[in-house]
């Protein structure tokens, strides 16, 4: 799957033509606003235009330039969120974060795509778009239209990584973990791992852990010392 943002020229049926979706592995229509704008970064708004999104990708073709059009999957998308504030853009749109993959190539193509009117920008270094309906009470329809077809577009995870970061555990395994012991040495052996942050505090989890295992061991010295006392009250 190519990450980012892409051309899109491919039209079917007559007049202004529609989109072809891969409908033979799954991929439906979901929803169709005419009279969007759309606007990459800081360039100028392209308009007038219609957005077509579907359960895989959202498509925007021009209505007055029949070889313009862009496309981008969910999977591509980092965020999506209704902007209102004028201070942030003049018209109410929908903002979109695009996640490109590729950071070096950004920074050697960011004067290619931000303040330059230049048709030739660099489609691939996009990290942000806008789409403008004439409509803002349209608005809200989309962003929700848009979070069922990002839940749709799960982030993949592949088997290798899954294997790494298995930080579930059942109850039996839980019962397996000892209780005292050497404790610096038994969470030292737990590799670092990114996936902490997404998915839970896995540091959270081995301070409560190791917490327990400390009180636990309080409570044996307790044990431990409590017939001393018995033994010097009745001296």
């Amino acid at each position: 799957m190519t990450m980012g943002l892409r051309l899109y020229t491919e039209r079917t049926g007559n007049g202004l033509g529609l989109p072809s979706f891969d409908v033979d592995q799954g991929e439906v229509l979901m929803h169709v606003l005419p009279a969007v704008g759309i606007v990459f970064d800081n360039r100028p708004p392209e308009f007038p235009g219609t957005l077509y999104v579907s359960s895989r990708q959202v498509v925007w073709l021009s209505d007055a330039n029949m070889a313009k059009g862009y496309a981008v999957d969910f999977l591509s998308m980092s965020l999506h969120a209704v902007s209102t504030d004028p201070e942030a853009y003049p018209s109410p749109c929908l903002y979109v974060q695009i996640d490109t993959g590729d950071d070096e190539e950004l920074e050697n193509s960011d004067s290619e795509c931000h303040g330059e009117e230049s048709e030739n920008f660099d489609l691939t270094a996009v990290r942000e778009m806008r789409l403008v309906p004439s409509n803002p009470n349209e608005l809200e329809t989309l962003f929700e239209i848009f979070c069922q077809c990002a839940e749709l577009n799960p982030e993949p995870n592949g088997d290798e990584e899954e294997e790494e970061h298995n930080w579930f555990f059942g109850a039996d395994q839980l019962e397996q973990m000892p209780v005292a012991g050497d404790d610096e040495e038994q969470f030292s052996s737990i590799p670092p791992s990114s996936i902490g942050n997404s998915n839970g505090d896995h540091d959270q989890l081995a301070r409560t852990v190791l917490q327990l295992q400390i009180n636990d061991q309080r409570f044996e010295d307790a044990e431990e010392m409590e017939p001393e006392n018995n033994n010097g009250k009745h001296s």
